[in-house]
């Protein structure tokens, strides 16, 4: 079992450190011993290398993230996604795995809380579900939503690019999440150290369609792009996604995150 962590200095490890997660974690952690592992570092498919030893902490943050993909190569998102997440608890050290709001089916029209049943769709939310239990029930599972932060891959930085060459775009209205800034989490992430492990959802406050999404962004960026509303069949992915995957916590000691359309204008300040 976990042990709640103190927020001292600690050795901790921090694998995926050049996604975008990954590099959140690092700048909030930045007063401990951080080591940062990419990809070129340790591949997670592989069991992690000696001079690790046994860290304080481990932030995995390292994922296979391409849903569409994983669907026509499930096995090569399970080794990432639960063969890693495995190597990963090998360490011996508290772990934090996060996981998606992939694991659900999308059915409800309430937030999904901790303990309601999960039904992955996809291929990819089957992976991530497994990897909640090759973490380990000493590990702390984050379970959060529609990710995006200045650096990396995201639907925000996509919007961005595509806002500024067009004037308009296609984007799907009948999907509802919580778009989440990667360093808000991160910031909780610090806190949720501090608390019990198990199962934990967190993720921005509010909720938006992708197309109410991409209009915030054009409008906070100054961006005249128009959205055309679509819907998910019209789109044609290979990978069914949950219609509904808003994320809320049923426990009192939840880290709370901001607003999502807060988290949206950090980053575009981050971005400049």
């Amino acid at each position: 079992m976990a042990d709640p962590l103190g927020t001292g200095h600690r050795r901790v490890v921090v694998t995926g450190a050049g996604g975008q997660l990954g590099t959140a974690l690092r700048e909030v952690f930045a007063d401990d011993e951080v080591l940062a592992l990419g990809r070129a570092d340790w591949d997670v498919c592989n069991p992690a290398p000696r001079h690790l030893g046994r860290p304080d902490l481990v932030l995995h943050a390292a994922a296979w993230t391409d849903v569409d993909e994983a669907e026509s190569d499930p096995q090569a998102a399970a080794a990432v996604n639960v063969g890693g997440t495995r190597n990963a608890a090998e360490l011996g050290a508290p772990l934090v795995y996060f996981s998606s709001d992939y694991v659900f089916d999308g059915r409800k029209t309430a937030p999904y809380v901790e303990s309601d049943a999960v039904n992955p769709l996809s291929a990819y939310g089957r992976t991530k579900l497994h990897g909640e239990a090759a973490a380990g029930e000493g590990a702390w599972i984050v379970r959060s939503s529609w990710l995006f932060g200045p650096t990396g891959n995201n639907f925000v930085r996509t919007m961005l690019r595509l806002g500024a060459e067009r004037g308009e775009v296609a984007v799907v209205d009948d999907q509802r999440g919580c778009p989440t800034y990667v360093g808000h989490l991160a910031e909780a992430t610090r806190q949720l150290v501090s608390l019990p492990h198990g199962v934990w959802h967190i993720a921005a406050a509010g909720e938006c369609t992708w197309r109410e999404l991409a209009e915030a962004i054009f409008e906070e960026a100054g961006l005249a792009c128009r959205v055309r509303p679509i819907s998910t069949a019209q789109l044609g992915r290979p990978a069914p996604r949950p219609a509904y995957s808003v994320l809320r916590s049923e426990r009192s000691d939840a880290p709370r995150l901001p607003h999502w359309r807060e988290g949206l204008r950090n980053c575009l300040e981050r971005i400049g």
